[in-house]
């Protein structure tokens, strides 16, 4: 009975994927009337061909701009979701999200750092320095936070985790700011990155990251176990025979590779991790064998939708898809503080 619930769940959240990639692919200011764009994808299918009035100019618009969005929207989505339940289970608290560590302010820095040091010079670089950098000082900012935890016993509580990672946000946050004092030009670009963006996302941008959320997802689904054993406690989950400190380090490294990846290329998205698995606890349980493909499932489809308001509000300009996230996810964070509060 159990499998086939599971089977059902899985079955409703693959559905609940593809009507957003379907709509995020067919809603746009530009391109064919909205309708066409499912009649055409059929169209496309081999030994299948019906009159959709799609004209190929048309269709590059939705294969060539649309698309990559979509797909961009839904690898970054479902990685922030997938990583927020990661880190609420191994945490074991429901209001925690996958910039926990650092990562989404050493992303921030090193974005900040590329487009002021590295300004003037981009077209020397053989790749794009602002997703490299975002990057790195992300994976950097999370290991310096981990290593500073654990150094005074973060690896057994997990506390002691957070609160190194507080002061990491604080102190990335703090060179941020004292570099753009100085750099006023670039603000308005190191703006538009934090605030979150997928209006310039290619298909080399899906290529790029695709490698690393597979690998974290891969990860993060083999220990979706494990996550249930840190539910009891962690002196508890030793007693059953896990290693706490090595099993916390592997789920937090994957999910922050995965994090530190996505971020780089699509700036910094809040409350996505935070939202969907909590949404998707309420719905289908706690249990991290259903609750991880649900939040992948989830945050993907939750994020392609989230896109659309952003493209058509402010046309012909657009609004932050962080700024849609916002709106939707800071009235449900409250919520949730007031229901831990309540049910303290």
């Amino acid at each position: 009975m159990a499998d086939r619930t599971d089977r059902w769940w899985f079955g409703v959240g693959a559905a609940c994927v593809a009507a957003a990639v379907v709509l995020g692919a067919s809603i746009g200011p530009a391109g064919p009337d909205w309708w066409r764009v499912p009649l055409e994808f059929v169209n496309r299918l081999p030994l299948i061909s019906i009159e959709t009035g799609v004209s190929e100019s048309e269709w590059a618009i939705v294969w060539k701009i649309r698309m990559p969005r979509v797909v961009l929207g839904g690898v970054v989505g479902g990685m922030l979701s997938i990583a927020g339940a990661s880190y609420q289970g191994v945490f074991r608290n429901p209001l925690v999200g996958p910039y926990l560590l650092g990562a989404a302010a050493g992303a921030g820095l090193g974005a900040t750092l590329a487009l002021t040091v590295g300004r003037g010079v981009t077209s020397s670089w053989a790749v794009d320095p602002v997703p490299t950098a975002a990057f790195v000082v992300a994976v950097a900012s999370v290991m310096v936070t981990y290593t500073v935890g654990a150094a005074f016993g973060g690896d057994r509580t997990g506390v002691t985790l957070v609160l190194a990672g507080v002061a990491v946000v604080s102190f990335t946050s703090a060179v941020q700011t004292f570099l753009l004092q100085r750099n006023l030009e670039v603000f308005r670009e190191v703006f538009r990155w934090i605030t979150g963006s997928l209006a310039n996302a290619t298909w080399g941008d899906v290529g790029l990251v695709f490698p690393y959320a597979v690998v974290s997802v891969v990860v993060l689904l083999i220990h979706r176990r494990h996550l249930d054993l840190f539910r009891v406690g962690g002196d508890e989950a030793a007693t059953l025979g896990m290693s706490v400190a090595r099993t916390r380090l592997t789920i937090v490294i994957a999910a922050t590779l995965g994090t530190a990846a996505v971020v780089s290329v699509s700036g910094l998205i809040g409350f996505v991790g935070l939202i969907v698995p909590h949404v998707v606890r309420l719905l289908a349980g706690a249990g991290h064998r259903r609750l991880l493909p649900l939040s992948l499932m989830g945050g993907a489809a939750f994020l392609i939708l989230a896109d659309i308001p952003g493209r058509m509000l402010s046309n012909p300009a657009e609004t932050p898809i962080g700024v849609v996230t916002a709106f939707i996810g800071a009235p449900f964070f409250i919520y949730l503080l007031r229901t831990k509060r309540v049910g303290a």
